[in-house]
Formats: structure tokens, sequence, C-alpha cells
């Protein structure tokens, strides 16, 4: 799975140049892939995770604000921000990815590209949103138990 480690470092800044930048995110990937290389496998996940973490990035930031007490989304730096959107919108849109590995690289990227608190920062709301989407989506016929089904 280091391919998947792989496209979730790529997307994770692209999404934090999307911050920063008014443009269309397939600018913003052919930006990225104008100056860097990947393997093809590495490129389409990453590709699918900035364009859906993008696109759902007002119902993602909703959740993530609903699990940050005293934090708003204003305060946490673009990088946090940006690591747990893309998480988020693997716990929700991404089936063959069980919550505990989204959990797990998210914290490891946080530890990588963010400030020495992102880590447990991270953990503790995805954590929290976690344990949230797992009772509200309990009573769902899904094969999963931690994960709700697409909505």
């Amino acid at each position: 799975m280091r391919g998947r480690r792989k496209a979730r470092e790529i997307a994770l800044q692209v999404l934090y140049s999307l911050n920063f930048v008014n443009i269309d995110v397939q600018k913003a990937l052919d930006l990225f892939w104008g100056n860097f290389v990947a393997p093809q496998a590495a490129k389409e996940f990453a590709a699918s995770l900035v364009q859906g973490t993008w696109e759902h990035r007002e119902e993602l930031d909703r959740l993530i604000a609903g699990c940050s007490d005293n934090w708003s989304l204003g305060r946490m730096s673009k990088v946090d921000i940006s690591i747990l959107r893309m998480a988020v919108f693997e716990f929700l849109y991404c089936d063959d990815i069980p919550p505990k590995v989204t959990l797990n690289e998210a914290i490891d990227l946080g530890k990588i590209f963010g400030s020495e608190n992102s880590g447990s920062f991270i953990n503790g709301i995805l954590d929290a949103l976690n344990l949230k989407l797992s009772r509200e989506h309990a009573d769902t016929p899904v094969n999963r138990t931690t994960r709700p089904a697409k909505t």
C-alpha cells in the first residue's frame, strides 16, 4: 500500500494549495503533475481524493466542526484542515478503506507535515467523528462496523 501513502501525500499537497489559490481542481492537479512524477495508480488515487474532498468540503467541514470542541476551522492550520477533510472524505466515500487505516494514515500525515501537536489533534477529532458516525449509522444494514453507508 506504499502507493496509497504517496497518493495521500500528493493529495495533501494539492488540497493545501487549493486553500490559497482560486483555481479549478483539475488545473491544480495539472500544475502539480507538471512538476512532479508518480506511478499511475498513485496519480489516480490522489486525483480521486483531491476531487472528492474539494467537491464535498462544505459537508466535510460541517462534520469536522461538529467534533472539534473549542476549535473553529478558522483557527486550525491549513495542513491540519486539509488532512482532516481528506480523512473524513475517506470515511464517507471510500468503501474499500477501513476507517482504522484512514485514521492511522491521517495521523502519520499530521506528524510528517504538521506541527508537533498535529498528530494528536487529528487523532482526537477523527476518533470522535468516527465514533459519532458509527453511532448514527448503527442500524444501517452495511457490512462495516465503524463507517456509514454513502449518503
